[in-house]
């Protein structure tokens, strides 16, 4: 396990027991939380402060990070016909620097980042987080239900097999390729906007 630099896990509906076992069998010692409402009506044991108990009586930290990483975005010049833009959230600078508040927690910590979804191409802890720290060189090992680590490279080989062979002509090259399969699936997955997206652009 120490050949990751970061974790990450999607809680779905998971016993709160079988969670802490494991990060503990990848020797997690911080969770870093990146929903935009840490909160879950149906699984309350995930809901942002209960989850900090739990992982404070395991002798882990809970680090909230959903407000400049979450996969929901407040301003409307983040969506793109409605869906949240995973490109423009990644140029945004409070992005950035919460992707480097994020790589210092790993002096004190081994982090791990926590969405919902169970499958990390579903979520934007994958799609953009993840993205974002693997182009900064940071390798990240995806914690799955059934106990293995898929590490990020191999999370990409599959988003490849998933968009299939391109309809862009333009899309030759093995960068290009990834770049259009990371954008359609954000396009099928990302989060979809309500009337109650401020029509305000951040960091101007």
């Amino acid at each position: 396990m120490s050949s990751f630099d970061l974790f990450s896990i999607g809680h779905s509906n998971i016993p709160a027991e079988r969670f802490i076992g494991l990060l503990r069998h990848s020797g997690v010692s911080a969770i870093a939380d990146v929903r935009s409402t840490p909160f879950s009506r149906r699984f309350p044991w995930f809901s942002g402060k209960n989850l900090a108990v739990t992982l404070a009586q395991h002798g882990m930290a809970y680090l909230a990070y959903g407000e400049a990483l979450g996969g929901r975005p407040r301003y409307a010049a983040l969506y793109r016909d409605g869906v949240a833009d995973y490109e423009a959230m990644a140029r945004q600078r409070d992005f950035q620097i919460a992707l480097d508040r994020l790589t210092g927690e790993g002096v004190r910590h081994r982090v791990c980042l926590m969405c919902a979804e169970r499958e990390p191409l579903d979520c934007h802890r994958c799609l953009l987080v993840a993205r974002s720290l693997a182009e900064r060189e940071l390798t990240i090992g995806h914690i799955l239900h059934d106990g293995t680590v898929e590490p990020h490279a191999a999370t990409e080989q599959r988003l490849l097999a998933l968009a299939g062979a391109s309809d862009d002509l333009f899309v030759t090259g093995q960068d290009e390729r990834l770049a259009a399969a990371y954008r359609r699936r954000a396009r099928a997955v990302a989060y979809r906007a309500t009337a109650g997206a401020k029509s305000v652009v951040e960091n101007k």
